[in-house]
């Protein structure tokens, strides 16, 4: 079997994608490519200032690109309800909803806008709030689908929910609290997943990671992160395939978690990856679902 590639891409062109964190790395290059296909692709950035610089450079290389820019800050549940409010009005339809966005590991514990610990708080909540948000808008357009990204740290040893101290007011440990953020991502895709399935929904949700690639997000890694990324990280134009796969590729199913086929999962073209075991553990699912929705105030059983 070949490898998976861009030039698997059929033309997405009347369609439309939203990708959170379009301004640098694998959220830019997501763009790009999607832009490349002829889709209507909405970028957002919680800096307009790097969002609009981003833009730019992008309709530079795509001269035909059909884009456009939205601020969208992740840490601030009331600013993803007001973004998803004005998306809605703004756009009839959202073929491809890609939660790409993340804060990976600040050297010091930090508090999104509603005080909770900000990789949590942004990378899993804040999705899981504009998810919500835009659900119904995903289930007015035939055969849409969700894509959630995770990471390779969500399989990893310190990769759990950390029930007696989840912001980490306790003890803050900024890979733990990382792992649990992106672990969080992968359970709340695979519990969505089944709710959609038993509502016979016909949107799609999945699950991918980029592997090892070296994009801005490991500024905090030290000189260990620089030497990882020299040796082992691959480049962004590899790390984006398992993202573009799940949302283009029409043999793609539900629940399905696409990474790098090579050394781990680390590197190489995207295939089917093994989520963390955890996924199957419908207690832990129920209890994290329950309480996102307790802590951001939403009940997505009016919806699934």
């Amino acid at each position: 079997m070949s490898n998976w590639t861009v030039d698997n891409i059929a033309s997405q062109k009347g369609k439309t994608f939203l990708v959170t964190g379009a301004n640098s790395g694998l959220g830019y290059g997501t763009s790009k490519v999607l832009a490349q296909k002829g889709a209507k692709v909405i970028m957002t950035a919680r800096d307009l200032q790097k969002g609009h610089k981003a833009m730019a450079t992008l309709k530079r290389e795509v001269p035909n690109a059909d884009v456009e820019l939205m601020q969208l800050d992740l840490a601030d549940l009331h600013q993803v309800r007001t973004f998803a409010n004005a998306f809605k009005q703004k756009y009839q339809q959202l073929n491809v909803l890609i939660n790409n966005a993340g804060v990976m590991m600040p050297v010091k514990r930090d508090e999104t806008k509603q005080g909770f610990e900000v990789q949590f708080g942004t990378n899993h909540l804040g999705h899981f709030v504009l998810t919500y948000e835009l659900l119904e808008l995903l289930e007015s357009t035939p055969q849409s689908r969700i894509v959630v990204l995770s990471s390779l740290v969500a399989k990893m040893n310190k990769a759990a929910i950390y029930w007696e101290d989840l912001q980490f007011e306790k003890s803050y440990d900024k890979m733990a609290s990382y792992s649990q953020s992106k672990l969080a991502n992968m359970l709340f895709a695979a519990e969505l997943d089944r709710r959609l399935k038993k509502q016979k929904s016909s949107i799609t949700c999945v699950m991918a990671h980029p592997g090892y690639t070296a994009t801005n997000l490991q500024q905090h890694m030290g000189l260990q992160g620089r030497i990882m990324n020299f040796f082992m990280a691959q480049k962004v134009e590899m790390g984006i395939l398992p993202t573009l796969r799940a949302a283009t590729d029409p043999k793609v199913k539900g629940g399905e978690y696409y990474g790098p086929a090579k050394m781990g999962n680390f590197r190489g073209y995207p295939v089917l990856n093994e989520p963390n075991t955890l996924v199957k553990d419908d207690n832990t699912n129920q209890r994290l679902w329950e309480l996102s929705e307790q802590l951001t105030q939403t009940d997505f059983s009016i919806k699934v």
